[in-house]
C-alpha cells in the first residue's frame, strides 16, 4: 500500500487567558503556511507591516526556488555545465553564510545536496510515493556534492562538482525570520509572533504589556488531527524556535517512511528521528540557525546531543524514532509537557 501525506506546521500559538488577542494574518509561502500575529497597534498598521514582510517573503520564494525557474536554478544549470555564475550581492552572502553553517554541523545539512533530494522526488508540489532509482542513487552519492565545493571569487560562483545543486530550503525560512523582524521593528511594531511552518521567532510580548508569546510543539505521531500538543514553552523577546519532523514532506511505500531529510553520507532519509525542536536564543541570526541547526542534529541521529554540542545549542526536544523523547536541561526547564504518558529521558 502506497500512501503520502504532508503536514505543514509544527508549532501553533496557544491562546492566552484574560489578555487581548493579537491581529492576526496568514498566507501560504516557502511551501508552507506561514502566520503573522502582532499585538499593540491599530489593525490598520498590523496590516500594513504584515503585508510588507509577506510581501518580502514572496519575493525570496520567487528568488531562490529550487525548481522552478530563480536566480537559484540559473545557478545550479551553470554549475551542471561547468561555467560561472555571476549572482547578486545578497545570493553570494547567503552561499557563504550556508557553506559556514554546513561545514560547522560536518555536513550532515548541506544545501549542496539539490540533485539529491530532487532524485528522491522531494522538488515537486505533489511528491509521488516512489523510491529513486538504485544505481542512479549510488552513482550520485559517489560523487559526494556539497555546498562546500562552491567557490566564490567576488560575487562570481564558480564549482569544482558539475554534481552541485543547490537547495535553500532548510536555510531560507530562518533567514525570512530573521528579515521579518527587522522589517516589523523597521515599521515601528514592538510585538509580533511569525511562524513559518514551524519555525517560530517572537518579538516583544503578546499584548504588549507583559504577557509572553506562548506557544504548542507539535507531537510527530498525534493520536488525533488537531489533537494536544507534546509540550508547551513561553517564547521571549527575540528567541527563535526551530522543529524538523519526519512528517511535514514525505511518502511511505509498504509501510516504511521516506522523509524529505537526507543523509548525505547514505543518500537516504535520515531514519533514526521523528523530531527535532530547537530554541535559540536572541542574537544574530536566530531565525536562521532556528532554521538551519534542527537539521544535523536530527540527521545525527544517536549521536545528537554531541552534534548539538559542536553546534553550540544548549536547548534541544529530540523523539526518537521509538518515539521516545530525550530532552537537554536548558530545554527542560522552559518545557511544559501536554502529553501525561510521554517517556521523557533527561540527557545532559
Amino acid at each position: 500500500m502506497h500512501r503520502f501525506l504532508t503536514l505543514l506546521t509544527a508549532v501553533w500559538l496557544l491562546a492566552a487567558c484574560g489578555s487581548p488577542e493579537p491581529w492576526r494574518t496568514e498566507s501560504y509561502v516557502f511551501g508552507t503556511r506561514v502566520e503573522l500575529s502582532i499585538a499593540g497597534v491599530p489593525e490598520a498598521r498590523a496590516r500594513a507591516a504584515a503585508d510588507k514582510v509577506l510581501r518580502d517573503f514572496d519575493v525570496l520564494h520567487r528568488t531562490y526556488h529550487a525548481w522552478q525557474a530563480s536566480e537559484l536554478s540559473a545557478l545550479n544549470e551553470s554549475i551542471a555545465a561547468g561555467r560561472r555564475h555571476e549572482v547578486s550581492a545578497e545570493f553570494a552572502a547567503y552561499i557563504r553564510e550556508a557553506q559556514a553553517v554546513a561545514g560547522a554541523g560536518e555536513h550532515l545539512f548541506d544545501p549542496g545536496i539539490g540533485r539529491l533530494i530532487a532524485l528522491w522526488g522531494f522538488h515537486a508540489d505533489e511528491i509521488q510515493p516512489r523510491l529513486p532509482d538504485a544505481d542512479a542513487l549510488k552513482a550520485l552519492v559517489a560523487r559526494k556534492p556539497s555546498i562546500a565545493d562552491l567557490s566564490l571569487d567576488g560575487n562570481r560562483v564558480s564549482s569544482r562538482n558539475p554534481a552541485v545543486a543547490l537547495d535553500f530550503g532548510g536555510y531560507l525560512k530562518g533567514v525570512a525570520l530573521d528579515r521579518a523582524m527587522a522589517s516589523l521593528k523597521a515599521d515601528g511594531i514592538g510585538n509580533a509572533l511569525v511562524n513559518i511552518g514551524g519555525n517560530v521567532m517572537a518579538l516583544g510580548t503578546r499584548d504588549g504589556a507583559g504577557t509572553t508569546w506562548r506557544i504548542g510543539i507539535q507531537h510527530p505521531r498525534p493520536r488525533t488531527v488537531g489533537g494536544a500538543p507534546l509540550a508547551t514553552l513561553e517564547l521571549r523577546d527575540g528567541e527563535a524556535i526551530g522543529t524538523s519532523g519526519d512528517y511535514h514532506r514525505y511518502f511511505e511505500v509498504d509501510g516504511r517512511r521516506y522523509c524529505h531529510l537526507l543523509d548525505p553520507r547514505s543518500g537516504y532519509p535520515a531514519a533514526g528521528t521523528q523530531a527535532v525542536t530547537v530554541l535559540i536564543a536572541p542574537g544574530k541570526a536566530a531565525g536562521m540557525r532556528s532554521d538551519a541547526l534542527s537539521k544535523p542534529i536530527f540527521i545525527a541521529g544517536a549521536d545528537w546531543r554531541a552534534m548539538a554540542r559542536k553546534l553550540g545549542v544548549e536547548a534541544v526536544l529530540r523523539v526518537g524514532a521509538d518515539g521516545t523523547a530525550s530532552v537537554t536541561p536548558a530545554m527542560q526547564a522552559r518545557l511544559k509537557i501536554d502529553q501525561p504518558d510521554l517517556k521523557l529521558a533527561l540527557v545532559p
